[in-house]
């Protein structure tokens, strides 16, 4: 990536420089910066009407990022790109698909004749909208990573190379600034992708010390598959990974929509909680397991369309205290919950499928929530690991 050079002549971006540089330091968010940048280049003297940052970002769903900016916009619109998207009509031939191929400059005249111009639906909409010129570059990361940035003007005549070599001085600064706030956001999107939510805001706040944790008093919800290893070892490969991602969909999404933290899938299995600073928090882990179970009868039938057997599953809940915090090696920690808490709602998971039930409840849980729900008594059990007989409740959902 190059500097800035400080010694090239003086442009109408100047001063959007300078600020980019040293008045953006306290800003979070990259499109609060692209929004106030196209604002600050229009009253710098360039007759800027719209432009857009492209850029590519790791996520379990989208490929990219759009960010869309147009003349009298206070904030930027933000459009997520799917991975597909390579596939699509509005990506082939678009100005994102030439720079992908290598392009390192596209100036499209929107007001020739459009047969002598570039074939695209994208360009027709600008002509549409009273756009005259337009205008892309590559903007470099480090490693060689390239993202888009775009400029277009309603301006008779377009731009003129005053207003071109002001947007070009300004390129390497907005590729410096763009890519610290894409990788933290980056940092932040992985964390929450593979720890959660919350373990990320803790990790990202400084909770990174091995043993470094707190106590937690949370209901704690244990799930696995059942008859996962005769499945993996009979399915293709591909159809088991499917069938994983399909049932952790079916679990997973309940559980964050209703306030339920994912710490970790283990195997065909998750560990999942819900803290009790929330008033409703048990009540809550019950009506993700009832839209868990509805999910679940939904995936079962679309697959007996494709001749497969039905998926069961066994859920353990119970509720207690809990250490939140980091477990491991020197170099490699876990950021998940310990204690007795945990195996307890893990043996409870065990004694599904012994009582053939398919959510089993302790009685400490159980009496958090009645009388709002159905529970069945099932009664005392011995339970592996603990002195006393549990009593237990069944959950039907």
């Amino acid at each position: 990536m190059n500097a800035p050079d400080e010694n090239a002549p003086a442009t109408l971006s100047d001063g959007v420089i300078d600020w980019l540089t040293n008045g953006t330091r306290d800003e979070r968010f990259i499109d609060n910066i692209f929004a106030q940048m196209c604002i600050r280049l229009q009253q710098a003297g360039i007759p800027l009407a719209r432009s857009t940052l492209h850029v590519l970002i790791h996520h379990p769903q989208w490929l990219g990022a759009r960010f869309m900016w147009s003349d009298g916009m206070r904030e930027a619109e933000i459009a997520r790109v799917d991975y597909d998207v390579r596939e699509r009509s509005e990506f082939i031939g678009s100005p994102a698909s030439e720079m992908l191929e290598g392009a390192t400059e596209l100036r499209e005249n929107l007001e020739r004749d459009p047969a002598l111009g570039r074939k695209h639906a994208l360009y027709d909409e600008m002509r549409t909208k009273g756009l005259t010129d337009y205008v892309a570059w590559p903007l470099y990361h480090t490693l060689g990573k390239r993202h888009l940035v775009t400029f277009a003007t309603e301006r008779p005549g377009g731009f003129d190379e005053t207003h071109i070599a002001a947007l070009k001085k300004l390129l390497p600064v907005l590729a410096l600034v763009s890519e610290i706030r894409i990788k933290n956001r980056l940092a932040r999107t992985l964390l929450e992708t593979y720890v959660g939510s919350h373990a990320s805001e803790l990790i990202l706040a400084g909770a990174t010390r091995r043993g470094a944790g707190t106590t937690v008093r949370a209901a704690i919800m244990i799930c696995d598959l059942r008859d996962f290893t005769k499945i993996s070892d009979n399915w293709p490969r591909d159809d088991v990974i499917d069938l994983l991602n399909d049932y952790f969909d079916a679990m997973s999404e309940p559980i964050a929509r209703h306030g339920g933290e994912i710490l970790k899938f283990i195997g065909d299995g998750l560990l999942a909680i819900f803290p009790l600073h929330e008033p409703n928090a048990c009540a809550n882990l019950l009506h993700a397991v009832t839209e868990a179970r509805l999910a679940m009868a939904e995936l079962n039938e679309r697959n007996a369309g494709s001749g497969r057997a039905p998926l069961n599953y066994g859920i353990g809940v119970h509720v207690g205290d809990v250490m939140y915090g980091n477990i491991g090696s020197t170099n490699r920690l876990d950021f998940t919950v310990i204690g007795p808490a945990v195996n307890m709602a893990s043996r409870l998971e065990a004694l599904t499928k012994q009582l053939g039930r398919k959510v089993l409840l302790s009685r400490d849980f159980a009496q958090l929530v009645q009388p709002n729900f159905e529970l069945e008594h099932v009664g005392k059990y011995e339970v592996r690991g603990f002195s006393d007989p549990i009593e237990l409740f069944a959950f039907q959902g």
